[in-house]
């Protein structure tokens, strides 16, 4: 098996292909974008951000990072495996993306789980450049690239599999990249996920959405699978990490985070929902 950095790129101004030249991706247009010493590309138009510094903070990647290298995920990142190289799975190669990459710790999860005889193609993508260079920090291998899943910078029909876990799918850009017959796998977080931990910051839970059933204009649905466990968090530290890295530290009142900053332990219930879903 080799890992390698996945190169077909495209311009985020006009779509042309983007070719390496030194310590720079450039188009035929006269495009240049340098490629920083620690290895990633910043291919985030300032036009295309919504704020000066979109997604995750440095913050919120250093405590996601120390949640998740704690191991606190890792069935998640097991059953992420297992629906990329399900049983039978025999190519001898994939063009892998994922979607909303972090600090890389799924990417990461899948190289080291890999069949011997299948060679990797891949790409990490976040919009927050925080989440990048920790990635690029830990991995060389990959392609790092700080970008928007609603402005995909790669090249059309290029992809075998996309990956997008707790992120924000594009499902029309994620149909342009893959290939005829690649899939989507999808992570999304369960109507149980970190039930226990809503309860004590918001004073009434809503009621969970609906699972999606259709499979989105033009893919078909191909399975679905459910993780569940209860995952003691044993102190504040873990506690305050896995809130850090979650839209409910935003979301909740100055109440609900106290209550949730006087916990000494907890135990939550993980539910993450894994569907794959291919293009026709």
């Amino acid at each position: 098996m080799t890992i390698s950095q996945f190169e077909a790129l495209a311009c985020p101004l006009d779509g042309f292909s983007l070719q390496k030249n030194g310590n720079s991706w450039q188009c035929s247009a006269g495009h240049s974008f340098d490629i920083a010493r620690q290895g990633y590309v910043h291919l985030l138009p300032v036009q295309n951000k919504r704020s000066r510094n979109p997604g995750d903070n440095k913050e919120m990647v250093a405590a996601r990072h120390r949640f998740l290298c704690a191991g606190f995920y890792q069935p998640i990142a097991e059953a992420l495996s297992q629906a990329v190289f399900p049983d039978g799975f025999s190519e001898s190669a994939i063009r892998c993306l994922d979607a909303g990459c972090g600090d890389g710790y799924y990417m990461r999860h899948l190289a080291c789980n890999a069949p011997k005889n299948t060679d990797l193609v891949l790409m990490g993508l976040d919009i927050s450049k925080w989440a990048v260079l920790s990635a690029a920090k830990q991995d060389r291998n990959p392609a790092w690239v700080v970008g928007s899943n609603a402005n995909l910078p790669v090249l059309p029909e290029t992809l075998d599999r996309i990956l997008c876990l707790f992120g924000f799918p594009v499902y029309p850009e994620f149909a342009r990249v893959l290939k005829p017959g690649g899939e989507v796998v999808q992570v999304d977080a369960g109507p149980n996920h970190l039930k226990e931990l809503r309860e004590v910051i918001y004073a009434e839970l809503k009621q969970p959405n609906k699972g999606q059933e259709a499979a989105p204009d033009g893919f078909t649905n191909l399975e679905t699978s459910v993780v569940r466990y209860n995952l003691p968090l044993p102190d504040k530290s873990s506690i305050n990490d896995l809130l850090a890295m979650t839209p409910h530290l935003y979301r909740a009142n100055s109440e609900g985070l106290a209550r949730a900053a006087e916990l000494e332990s907890l135990t939550v219930t993980v539910e993450a929902t894994i569907r794959r879903i291919k293009k026709v």
